[in-house]
């Protein structure tokens, strides 16, 4: 799963190729769901692509309430197509989240946290996404999103059995047209290559998601 992730630094590769402006200015560490985050995705009005900042935890269009009981966070690749929370925003309204690195917790004498982040120090994550648009009788909106997440490779397997799906630099523009062969872009949820990884154990400063900074980032030895 993807239950917490990091954005920090002001790029993301691949943002010029898609006639984006460089993205806002964040520095988070932490970042947990039901917080807004940042994505790029397909505008429905001019078909461009476009930043956006969208709340974490889908809600489907059919939901009664903007709050339900099971925050979507994550969707597994596996059946995306047909379920009915998943399979309308598959179709039409991908998005790409970057991330610097997300966190996974190893449940073996204890709960350890992990930092995964890209091998290249100047490089970022683009985890595949979804993204849902709500409206409520009473006039209420929320555009929400969730992290697809995908079978574990060889770096994340001794840690967890799943990860975020991570597209290629030159997949992000398929993904993004929502006119793209739905086969084509469920081939993109795979586990990535490993050594696109870097893992590393973190302090327990980053369990509790009030915490922020570089603490959260911070190498240990176990």
């Amino acid at each position: 799963m993807c239950g917490r992730f990091a954005y920090f630094g002001n790029g993301f590769f691949g943002y010029e190729s898609l006639h984006l402006p460089p993205p806002p200015l964040i520095e988070q560490y932490n970042i947990a769901p039901s917080q807004d985050i940042l994505v790029i995705r397909t505008s429905l009005i001019s078909g461009q692509a476009e930043w956006a900042m969208l709340h974490w935890g889908l809600v489907p269009f059919w939901s009664k309430e903007s709050k339900t009981k099971h925050i979507l966070i994550n969707a597994r690749a596996e059946g995306i197509e047909t379920k009915p929370s998943f399979r309308s925003p598959f179709r039409h309204r991908r998005c790409v989240v970057p991330a610097s690195g997300f966190y996974e917790w190893m449940h073996r004498d204890g709960k350890q946290p992990y930092f995964i982040r890209p091998a290249r120090d100047d490089n970022y994550f683009a985890m595949a996404g979804i993204w849902e648009h709500w409206q409520g009788r009473n006039g209420e909106m929320v555009n929400s999103v969730a992290v697809i997440t995908t079978a574990a490779n060889k770096v994340m397997a001794p840690i967890h059995d799943r990860m975020p799906a991570i597209l290629a630099e030159d997949n992000i523009p398929e993904w993004l047209d929502p006119e793209s062969d739905r086969k084509v872009v469920a081939e993109m949820l795979k586990p990535c290559p490993g050594e696109w990884l870097e893992a590393y154990p973190v302090g327990a400063y980053v369990n509790n998601p009030r915490h922020d900074g570089e603490g959260c980032i911070t190498r240990i030895e176990t």
